[in-house]
């Protein structure tokens, strides 16, 4: 994209913020920014459905140049890409939805059209249960699709995780942020998103001084929904941010999925609603995600992953199964015997491990590993 395009492009945007429809209406029509620009006295020879609001804010776009000039040297000075919706690079996924911004700001080195894009969102209060997922889940999908792009938000929780998992196993991995790519929101993450410029990258669609205002994170959701080919809940409560950005993937017609959890753990609802409902497919192994996403002819298809997704990952729960390890049912007074914890402990952990497939139930209340 020229400079001048950019130029007239970022310009746009400003003359018509967060107006998707309309930047989209006008670049459709009149094939680029800078047509735009020109017919901007003259609109409706050129638009003749253009609305008296439409028409002026767009006659408008003067001034804004001087702004746009001042983003265009921020990002060229920063090494920032500034991709428009008709060129090469920007990401198909996200150009076929309805409300695509016309302009993406990015920084770093990871291919925003990867064969394999997935998205993994959640609460920002997770759990260790949600944090374990997020490693098991990142891990084996490594092994399976070492290819794949994981994309998520930057924010505190499953966000977060879901980045560090993803340098750590060595998978590419992209931040969509609520805010322009002058600062990190929040601070504490910035070591993180440096190391992402590098593994990936860091992209908005906001100018730089933008602040991060909820309004903003709202609008961000649609981007991480877009950029993927799936988006899955780690951990939701029954409601929140995640929930929009699984309600907008439903939208643009992309597959979504949820973990599990238990019954009654506030972090857990959302998930375990939007599958009761039928607005998730349950999720239980990378195994199972690749094979539901018909991704199996590009996958490696390991003999052993490292380990099973939810296999034992405490010593209380090791001994757990340890105790089971004969092959024999065993109830609850013979458990608690046998690994020296209280009942309410056993009940819990029991709980638990089945709801992840490692044990199951047995007649008369009582447990053997799962076959």
């Amino acid at each position: 994209m020229s400079e001048q395009e950019t130029l007239y492009t970022i310009a746009l945007t400003r003359a018509l913020p967060m107006n998707y429809a309309a930047q989209n209406l006008l670049m459709d029509t009149l094939g680029s920014a800078t047509a735009v620009f020109d017919a901007r006295h003259h609109l409706l020879d050129a638009v003749p459905d253009a609305t008296p609001r439409l028409t002026q804010a767009v006659s408008l776009m003067d001034q804004h140049l001087a702004r746009a000039e001042e983003e265009l040297s921020f990002a060229q000075q920063g090494n920032i890409q500034c991709i428009g919706r008709h060129e090469e690079a920007f990401p198909y996924r996200l150009r076929e939805c309805d409300d695509a911004p016309l302009l993406l700001y990015y920084y770093g080195n990871g291919d925003l059209n990867r064969r394999h894009i997935v998205s993994m969102v959640g609460t920002r209060h997770c759990t260790e249960y949600g944090k374990q997922l997020c490693e098991r889940f990142v891990r084996d999908l490594k092994e399976w699709l070492p290819d794949t792009l994981i994309v998520s938000g930057l924010a505190y929780g499953i966000d977060i995780n879901s980045h560090r998992q993803a340098l750590a196993y060595g998978l590419d991995t992209v931040g969509v942020l609520a805010h322009g790519l002058d600062q990190i929101y929040p601070r504490l993450h910035r070591a993180t998103a440096v190391e992402m410029t590098q593994h990936g990258g860091l992209l908005t669609e906001y100018m730089s001084h933008s602040t991060p205002e909820k309004l903003n994170f709202v609008s961000r959701n649609r981007i991480v929904a877009g950029l993927a080919d799936a988006t899955i809940v780690v951990e939701s409560k029954a409601k929140g941010g995640s929930l929009i950005t699984a309600e907008l993937a439903q939208d643009y017609h992309r597959d979504v999925f949820a973990f599990p959890g238990r019954i009654g753990d506030e972090a857990s609802e959302g998930c375990n609603r939007i599958i009761h409902s039928n607005r998730a497919a349950i999720l239980l192994s990378a195994e199972d995600f690749v094979q539901a996403m018909g991704w199996e002819n590009d996958a490696n298809q390991p003999k052993v992953l490292q380990t099973e997704l939810f296999a034992p990952t405490t010593p209380e729960e090791q001994a757990i199964v340890d105790a089971l390890a004969d092959g024999n049912p065993h109830d609850l007074n013979q458990l608690t015997t046998a690994t020296g914890m209280s009942t309410q402990k056993i009940t819990t952990l029991l709980f638990d491990l089945e709801l992840r497939g490692v044990i199951q139930s047995a007649n008369g209340c009582r447990y053997l590993l799962a076959r």
